[in-house]
């Protein structure tokens, strides 16, 4: 005698299968999204000290340091039998294409579609690979101008010794002057680490305090008064200090126009009481709790760093 056995439903097995799909998909979402946090992080890291090699290199480039620079302003190998015009050309270029990265990254519209593309937080650690690359291009390539006969050669040796102080002295200024306001985050390591933290990321408040009571632009200060300061200026490096100077006068214009339009009366009245490259004894920011963007939403904003937003070397401009 067969008996008829109840009829009892058990749990649906495409309902069942549906929901360890999904589990399965939401935890390899999860995990490819914490790979790409901790990607981020040692990305940012990369950048940073890519660009800190970049910039003690700058140093002895700059100032034609040949016992640790294989390539100086005044000592490369390339542009032998090269034309005096062809060499001042090819440096033009190399500035040019410098200028250009700083300025079009650090652009509003260029970052808004740059994020399409990668995480908002890499967005400046990208911005200073890219500065960083563009300067190791320039150290490459530059051609030595009149390297063995300069503009002008100081013989006394007060007065070489007083260039040479002056020279180191503009890289620590430019150097401190990143510390004094928000260096991670200058250098886009507090973006990526925030973000692989899943911490809420805040750009830093604007405030001014120590040297940039005295000058809107101290990094921009630093690096000018280190590319002049040499006791033989050759006319390639006349070229690179003329070329450089002149595009940081043009880039704060841009810089402070951003910072005006971002803080508003704020960023005016500290303008107004500050002046922006020349120190003014007797005169110092009153404005509390400020940050001069110039002095470092960018920077890089600079070395050349500079925008350098190197930028941040000023602010992001």
């Amino acid at each position: 005698m067969v008996r008829n056995r109840p009829n009892i439903p058990g749990p649906p097995r495409t309902v069942a299968l549906t929901d360890t799909l999904n589990k399965a998909v939401a935890g390899t979402e999860g995990g490819a999204l914490m790979l790409g946090r901790v990607l981020s992080l040692l990305y940012g890291a990369a950048s940073y000290l890519i660009f800190a090699a970049t910039f003690l290199y700058g140093i002895a480039f700059v100032g034609d340091l040949r016992a640790v620079a294989p390539r100086t302003i005044d000592l490369n190998p390339l542009g032998n039998g090269e034309s005096l015009w062809q060499r001042i050309t090819i440096d033009g270029l190399l500035l040019v294409l410098f200028g250009m990265q700083h300025s079009v990254m650090a652009r509003q519209w260029f970052k808004e579609k740059w994020t399409r593309i990668i995480p908002a937080a890499a967005e400046r650690s990208t911005y200073v690979l890219a500065a960083s690359l563009s300067l190791m291009l320039l150290y490459w390539y530059w051609r030595p101008i009149g390297g063995e006969s300069g503009v002008w050669e100081i013989q006394n040796a007060t007065g070489r010794i007083l260039l040479i102080a002056l020279f180191w002295a503009g890289w620590g200024i430019a150097l401190v002057s990143t510390l004094l306001i928000d260096h991670l985050d200058l250098f886009g390591l507090k973006q990526v680490y925030c973000y692989a933290r899943r911490i809420d990321y805040s750009p830093p408040a604007f405030r001014s305090r120590g040297l940039y009571n005295w000058v809107r632009h101290p990094i921009y200060l630093g690096t000018i008064v280190a590319y002049w300061s040499t006791p033989r200026m050759s006319v390639g490096h006349l070229l690179f200090a003329m070329t450089t100077t002149g595009y940081i006068l043009l880039a704060i214009r841009f810089e402070e126009r951003d910072l005006i339009r971002h803080h508003g009366k704020t960023y005016a009245n500290y303008r107004k009481q500050v002046s922006m490259l020349t120190p003014v004894l007797g005169v110092r920011s009153q404005v509390s709790g400020a940050r001069s963007g110039g002095a470092g939403v960018s920077a890089p904003d600079a070395q050349p760093i500079p925008d350098t937003d190197p930028s941040h070397l000023t602010p992001r401009s």
